[in-house]
């Protein structure tokens, strides 16, 4: 029962407190990717965690003694082996019902979240087909509407919006940037990183690690894209269509340059900070893979002993 309740304290500690401390972390906005990839491994490490824990529970720790290899085994991906001093033995379906759920629900909550959004979009697109044409020299579908926009549809229908009155008020300079902002958000497969953190989010809604995931990765992807964006453009002239388009109505199931995150954007990109030393990137990182690797050696822990 040892084992059961340092799980339980790690997945507390993962999905209540560490939430907090890395989403005031300075370095996040200096490496937004990197950042999201954090908060991906928090995820997991939480689901790992509370799955490793049911299957303690649920079968009393019969197999918590033979470490890893008996978990292995007792979870049916060994087989015809058995760990010194112990027999093997099958595995328990109603014992691997409840970590299999706590797997399950988050993947099964992120492909619903895939198919509305893609219902979603194709709805969207049914619409354009109305109210928007084809603009060859903007790569994007024209929509005749005063207030400047401009949003994508990621995935499989992968089109850029721009309204009339973003074409009107931004230069051309300011237009392909902000065009670029939104391409960067298709060739990152920006909406499959939404999805995930929304399926999380959906299993374990009470969670401060979801909802700081869900806040702190939708402002870190559009950060992601702006980094894209200033590969090709200065700061200033991305800052300047910020703002112009921020106030532009973003519609559900798409991804828009505008919208509540842009002040914080803008600070980013008007006062810019060295990006985080190579050590530093290889220490979160190696932070993150041991975070994951923690509950396995927990479970492992009485037979390491």
């Amino acid at each position: 029962m040892t084992a059961v309740l340092v799980l339980a304290a790690y997945a507390l500690l993962v999905g209540v407190a560490v939430p907090y401390i890395l989403a005031r972390a300075r370095w996040t906005h200096r490496a937004p990717r990197l950042a999201v990839l954090v908060w991906y491994g928090l995820m997991a490490t939480f689901v790992v965690t509370v799955a490793l824990a049911l299957y303690h529970v649920a079968l009393r720790e019969r197999h918590i003694h033979d470490g890893l290899l008996g978990l292995l085994t007792a979870c049916g991906l060994l087989s015809g082996v058995t760990s010194p001093g112990s027999a093997s033995s099958p595995a328990d379906p109603a014992a691997l019902l409840p970590p299999l759920i706590a797997v399950l629900l988050p993947v099964g909550w992120f492909l619903r979240t895939v198919w509305r959004t893609r219902r979603a979009q194709r709805r969207h697109l049914d619409v354009l087909a109305v109210v928007g044409r084809p603009s060859a020299e903007h790569d994007a579908v024209v929509v005749d509407h005063e207030i400047p926009a401009v949003y994508c549809l990621p995935g499989r229908f992968r089109t850029v919006v721009v309204t009339h009155g973003a074409i009107r008020v931004l230069s051309r300079e300011q237009l392909r940037a902000v065009l670029a902002h939104e391409r960067a958000h298709i060739t990152g497969r920006h909406h499959l990183c939404h999805a995930v953190v929304e399926g999380f989010g959906r299993a374990f809604p009470k969670l401060p690690l979801a909802r700081h995931a869900r806040e702190q990765t939708a402002l870190l992807l559009e950060m992601a894209a702006d980094d894209r964006a200033l590969r090709f453009h200065s700061r200033e002239v991305l800052a300047a269509a910020m703002c112009e388009v921020a106030a532009g109505q973003t519609p559900r199931a798409a991804v828009g340059a505008g919208g509540p995150s842009v002040v914080v954007r803008l600070h980013r990109l008007l006062t810019p900070g060295a990006a985080p030393r190579r050590i530093t990137r290889l220490g979160i990182t190696v932070g993150s893979l041991a975070a994951l690797l923690m509950p396995l050696i927990i479970a492992c822990g009485p037979a390491l002993g």
